[in-house]
Formats: C-alpha cells, sequence, structure tokens
C-alpha cells in the first residue's frame, strides 16, 4: 500500500485559531498516494457498490467522484447554501467551529437507490449525519459513509447512526 497516510498534513489556526485543519492536498498531488487512498476507500463497497456517491462540498466532491469511478457508479454532489441550480432540500448541521447548511437537489437520485455518502475528514459527524438526512429524506437506502481520515478526539462516531456502516481510511 501507499503512504497517502504520511502525506496528510496539519495547519495550525485554520479557518480560526484553535483549529487544526487536516489538509489532504499534498495526498491529492501525489498520483500514487491518491489512487491508493481511492483503492482504500473503494474496497469496503466493491462486492456491492452503490447505486450513486454522494460526495459532501468541497473535499468530499474531490474523493467522491474518484469513488464512484472506482465503484462504476454515478455522482451526486451535496452543497452548500444557494450553489445547485434546480430545487434543493436542505439540511442545518453543527461544525467545530460554528454552524451551516447542506443542499442536496431534490431529484438527485431515485427513491430507494443504494447511495454511499463520502467526505474527507471526520470530525464531530455533523456534516456527515446532514447529508445522512438529506438522503434520508430523498427516501434512498444509505449503504454506508466513507472519510478518508478520522479525528477521533472529536468523536464524530460516537455521533454517528450504527444502522449505517461508516468506514474511514485513516484515524488520527
Amino acid at each position: 500500500m501507499s503512504r497517502w497516510p504520511d502525506l496528510i498534513r496539519d495547519v495550525h489556526d485554520f479557518p480560526k485559531p484553535g483549529i487544526v485543519f487536516k489538509d489532504i492536498t499534498p495526498v491529492l498531488a501525489d498520483a500514487d498516494a491518491f489512487a491508493a487512498a481511492i483503492a482504500a476507500l473503494a474496497e469496503p463497497w466493491r462486492a456491492a457498490p452503490p447505486d450513486a456517491v454522494a460526495g459532501i462540498e468541497s473535499r468530499g466532491f474531490i474523493l467522491g467522484a474518484a469513488l464512484a469511478r472506482a465503484l462504476g457508479t454515478g455522482f451526486v454532489p451535496v452543497r452548500k447554501p444557494g450553489k445547485l441550480p434546480a430545487q434543493t432540500l436542505a439540511q442545518e448541521y453543527e461544525l467545530e467551529y460554528g454552524s451551516d447548511r447542506l443542499e442536496i437537489h431534490a431529484d438527485a437520485v431515485a427513491p430507494g437507490a443504494r447511495v454511499l455518502l463520502v467526505d474527507d475528514v471526520l470530525a464531530t459527524g455533523g456534516t456527515l449525519r446532514a447529508a445522512l438526512a438529506l438522503a434520508r429524506q430523498l427516501d434512498t437506502t444509505v449503504v454506508g459513509a466513507s472519510a478518508l481520515l478520522e479525528i477521533a478526539a472529536l468523536q464524530g462516531r460516537a455521533q454517528w447512526d450504527d444502522a449505517v456502516a461508516l468506514e474511514v481510511g485513516l484515524t488520527c
């Protein structure tokens, strides 16, 4: 396997003082590391690929689109407010350093579709929980969620719905 976990760097005081941001851009910039990270994220879902991968803005877009391609399925963006052109559903959520809202097209996937949620980091779990709520509003079957890394100290996993599989590439 690749050294992709070694390429994740800490950026202190971003986006606010006191926050340690986990920067995955060095992983994305290294072709072998990026390929290995996507392969690791895809592995749990290869036996029964979803109908769609829903990637959460913004770094979840990068990982989600690559993961959808690796699994041979479609990609659905889950965006911040006001970015999608058609009718949307919205869900508010709390962040480690504030609050925000996510939106998805109301017709993004058909009811009953099997959806995999993807984000870059599992921190407090708010973003993934909001995406889960949106997918459920669409009446999909959420087969699981994947994140490239988990910040265990923020206990996002403890907030996750245990009925939905959660896979992470690296816990720090």
